[in-house]
């Protein structure tokens, strides 16, 4: 290492190091090479980077010198401290390189400030380090021992990893009685090797060689590796089979199963493998033979596999040759002879039987009768019956044959539902032959037990609150029966809890027994009770059982505390006084107040939420004691309010507020003065407020949305009524035919229609009658025939301008007189309202009409049990049609209150009226003739009615 170049030296390390001109490498400053052995430990020194390089150790400091690797496997380490190149990592050249040679790596050594880059090539050398090795630890031949001599048989060669003289160099074979060893070389330089037999091979003296193949490489030290050779040498068929017996005999029982064994046959055969198998088979026999046994060809073995009876043959006699693989064999003969024995097994018939029977059954029931048989004779025939011992039955022999299964003792259903019985039969022969019978006896249930609870007490608990319906828990009762017996049904036990029926606390599901709250308990008034629950079979009769049941209620925190001193009063004040004077912890006054709750839910605590002076008082957090925690000074005011919450311990916890007045004062003259106002302290209610000021604008709501609609009728009927007020609409009478009054009361038997057009505010509008329309005409009197002619008759007289069927004063013959009538209205009037003419004296007042109105629906609820066939009706155009009779008449008309229309009566008296007014209006019309043709005909006009006169009244004075 200390050379500049390569010394030559073996066993010693070699280093070459060549400096290259960059002119000759563009990136690598220069180069170095070291050799070294395979297998160095970690640590071990490569060379000295620094001294071959020329560099120093602080130019590789400085210039922080490291190694980069292409592999990802760094085999050598930098040591720039002392410029060294150690080995990091165990070099195995093998696997390294493998076979290459030369081995080598190479890294580049890297150096900073400047940037210098030199290459490093490291080679490895081989050591002998690897034993030559076989790939197999035996090799197995088979040789014929008819194999020629000169055979060759070609064997494995070893592996040795090592390269150059390391390498295997020589094989050798012992021992070399039967074959000698021949190596050969390959041009690529492998080696195989090659067996040749020299001697013959004799399997009847040696059936197996054994023989070591050993390879040696030429290291040093020197290493080698072996391999055992194992030849089995192969037979041929040489030797005929030879039978072991020339006659084989044999005994077999008859009935015997299939598969008995009967006997083995033999036959040896000096050859061996394939030659020395020697196969059997029968030859020459009767059919019924080959159907009762089976000689195994290979083993030579027979079986039985048909049914001998010794009662058909006694013995078979069998052929059977021996063959080996070849065509050499050998035959002998084999007698079977058949044995008698007890073959017949006795038989179980069932000659009545009872598969179910009573748990009740007293004891020498009879459960079932069998016969049992044996076909054998003497000694093998005898038969003995017997049943299993661990169930609660006896059998007993009543005939010859016959045996009766009977109960030996009583029976329980719960404990054991069924049995099953076994009935053994076995005869007395030499090799006993037994049979079984297996029967099963159920036992039905009686119902002979109650239902039982699975507690005999319940205690258990509900929280208070509860819904109704709530499931609390459900009891459970077994039964041990079964079926109908075993249904179990639960009933709540009439009681009475506080004098109410439990019935009304709790139910219980008939079902599943499952008990459900009924209403919601209340701590409070009820804490615990007791009810009983039966739980009740099915059976017949039915059995039952009771329990009781301890329901406890548990308390919840549902109560807030109630505050008992101070009162709370809104109509009187109460103040605590506490003098000037008052020493530190002067008790003030004492708040009480109690929870109805129980527990940690009735646990009080005080606490001051709000005070006009927090510094000056304070409160007990357990008893509620208010105290000053300081002297009172003259700047504390006299008027003082504290405002305790009384809090509980319950979950989640409720409160209740009291408020406290304290008046800071020696004398009482000067707390009054003080406290005249306190009471109207405009300290609301959070809540009352928001209450207050809600219904405060839900209030203007509705009075802002009933004068929109007050607003909007109005509107809407002033524009109705000015609408019609315009308009002349006519109201057309129509007065149908045989009008007249045939019972002479003046009353209105016949049916009058009107066909009346009026505003909706008829106070203000006057009612006119218009033409008759005949198609709104109903004809009530099926008998009138002369309708038409009458209607087209008043026709033309109605279209004349003066028609006298304008609406006229009304007539004087009713019912009532003048001065009969009700009101001021009856009393004496001018000479023209008496004849009928001239408008109506004095306007009816509201309670005039009002009495009218009265006055006539009393006569139309009177005569309404006589109504015949004439009805007066009146119909409009925007009301429905309504009936009056006996309507007395008012100033000869029945006015309506509220409206314009007027209806006249006696159609009589107006037909006569009608034809004088028509001769009055001819003699007028003869004298004003010159005077009308100048003059324009003014259109017909209704008779004033009172609420008409009061509008033109109200016209005239506008």
């Amino acid at each position: 290492m200390d050379d500049w170049c390569t010394t030559g030296r073996r066993g010693w390390w070699q280093v070459l190091f060549f400096i290259l001109c960059p002119c000759a490498l563009d990136s690598v400053t220069g180069q170095a090479r070291y050799s070294i052995p395979e297998e160095q430990s970690e640590g071990s020194i490569v060379g000295n980077i620094g001294r071959d390089l020329g560099l120093e150790v602080k130019r590789l400091v400085a210039g922080k010198a490291r190694i980069i690797t292409k592999g990802a496997r760094q085999y050598v380490d930098l040591n720039r401290d002392k410029g060294l190149l150690v080995v990091k990592e165990r070099i195995d050249r093998e696997e390294l390189c493998g076979q290459t040679t030369p081995c080598s790596f190479s890294f580049e050594l890297i150096i900073e400030n400047p940037i210098q880059l030199y290459r490093v090539t490291v080679e490895v050398r081989d050591i002998n380090d690897n034993t030559p090795c076989f790939p197999k630890d035996e090799i197995n031949l088979e040789i014929s021992e008819s194999a020629v001599f000169g055979a060759r048989f070609s064997l494995e060669s070893a592996v040795d990893p090592d390269v150059g003289v390391n390498g295997i160099q020589n094989y050798s074979l012992k021992p070399t009685n039967h074959f000698k060893l021949e190596v050969h070389s390959q041009p690529d330089g492998v080696k195989y090797v090659e067996m040749i037999l020299e001697n013959p091979l004799d399997r009847e003296k040696q059936e197996t060689l054994s023989l070591v193949l050993t390879a040696t490489d030429g290291g040093e030290p020197q290493r080698s590796g072996t391999v055992r050779i194992a030849i089995t040498v192969r037979d041929v068929n040489d030797n005929a089979p030879v039978c072991g017996q020339p006659v084989y005999k044999a005994n077999v029982n008859e009935n015997s199963p299939v598969g008995t064994f009967v006997t083995t046959l033999s036959a040896n055969d000096a050859d061996q493998g394939v030659n020395g198998e020697v196969t059997f088979s029968i030859a020459h026999v009767a059919k019924e033979a080959k159907e009762l046994f089976e000689l195994n060809v290979a083993t030579g073995e027979i079986i039985v596999i048909g049914k001998l009876d010794f009662e058909k043959t006694k013995y078979y006699q069998l052929n059977v040759l021996a063959k080996d693989s070849g065509s050499l064999s050998d035959t002998c003969k084999v007698v079977i002879q058949i044995t008698d024995e007890n073959d017949n097994v006795p038989t179980i018939q069932l000659m009545s039987f009872s598969n179910s029977i009573p748990e009740d059954s007293p004891p020498g029931t009879t459960v079932a009768v069998i016969n049992v048989e044996d076909a054998d004779s003497g000694i093998n025939g005898v038969v003995q019956c017997t049943i299993n011992a661990d169930i609660p039955f006896k059998i007993e022999s009543s005939l010859t044959d016959y045996y009766t299964i009977v109960t030996e003792s009583p029976l329980d259903r719960e404990t054991v539902s069924e049995y099953n019985v076994t009935i053994s039969v076995s005869d007395e022969g030499s090799a006993p032959l037994s049979s079984n019978k297996n029967i099963t006896v159920k036992i039905s249930d009686m119902n002979d037990n109650p239902p039982k609870f699975d507690q005999p007490v319940y205690n258990k608990s509900i929280q208070e609150n509860n819904s109704p319906g709530f499931s609390i828990f459900s009891v459970r009762a077994s039964d041990a029966d079964w079926g109908q017996n075993a249904r179990v049904s639960y009933f709540l036990d009439d009681k009475q809890v506080n004098g109410v029926p439990v019935s009304s606390f709790v139910s219980v599901n008939s079902e599943n027994g499952a008990i459900h709250a009924v209403r919601s308990f209340d701590y409070e008034q009820i804490k615990s009770f007791q009810f009983n629950v039966t739980a009740r079979d099915g059976g017949s009769p039915p059995l039952s059982s009771v329990v009781a049941v301890r329901l406890l209620v548990q308390d919840q925190n549902d109560n807030a505390p109630q505050v008992l001193y101070p009162v709370q009063t809104s109509s009187s004040l109460v103040a605590e006084m506490v003098p000037r004077s008052a020493d530190v912890g002067y008790l003030v006054t004492k708040v009480v107040a109690v929870d109805v709750d129980s527990g940690q839910n009735a646990w009080l605590s005080y606490k001051l939420q709000k005070a006009t002076d927090r510094v000056l008082f304070e409160v007990g957090l357990q008893n509620g004691e208010i105290r000053t925690i300081r002297q009172v000074n003259d700047k504390d005011a006299v008027k003082q309010r504290l405002t305790v919450v009384v809090e509980d311990n319950g979950q989640p916890s409720r409160s209740a507020t009291v408020n406290v007045n304290v008046a800071v004062a020696d004398s009482f003259p000067e707390v009054l003065s003080e406290f005249t106002d306190f009471t109207h302290d405009k300290e609301y209610n959070d809540n009352l407020t928001f209450y207050l000021v809600l219904a405060l604008a839900v209030v203007s709501f509705l009075f802002i949305t009933c004068l929109v609609v007050i607003i909007s009728v109005k509107i809407y009927r002033w524009r109705q009524s000015r609408i019609l007020y315009h308009s002349n609409l006519p109201v057309i009478p129509y007065y149908p035919p045989r009008y007249a009054d045939t019972l002479g009361t003046g009353t209105l038997q016949h049916v009058y229609n009107y066909e009346v057009c009026r505003t909706t505010d008829s106070r203000k509008s006057d009612c006119k009658f218009s033409r008759p329309c005949s198609q709104n005409v109903l004809i009530m009197d099926p008998s009138s025939t002369g309708t038409m002619q009458r209607m087209q008759s008043e026709k033309n007289i109605l279209d004349e301008p003066d028609s006298p069927f304008e609406q006229k004063p009304p007539n004087a013959d009713w019912r009532f007189t003048q001065g009969q009538r009700p009101g001021p209205s009856g009393a004496g009037g001018p000479p023209e309202m008496a004849m009928g003419t001239g408008p109506w004296p004095n306007p009816p007042t509201e309670a005039e009409q009002l009495q009218a109105l009265m006055a006539a629906a009393n006569e139309v609820s009177e005569a309404t049990a006589t109504l015949g066939p004439g009805t007066m009706g009146l119909s409009t155009r925007y009301s429905p049609q309504f009936t009056l009779q006996h309507v007395p008449d008012y100033r000869q008309n029945v006015y309506i209150p509220g409206s314009t229309a007027t209806l006249t009566s006696n159609p009589q008296q107006q037909q006569q009226m009608v034809m004088q007014q028509q001769m009055v209006a001819q003699q007028q019309a003869l004298q004003a003739q010159p005077s009308e043709a100048s003059a324009q005909p003014e259109p017909p006009k209704a008779a004033q009615t009172p609420a008409s006169k009061k509008k033109s009244t109200k016209k005239e004075k506008k």
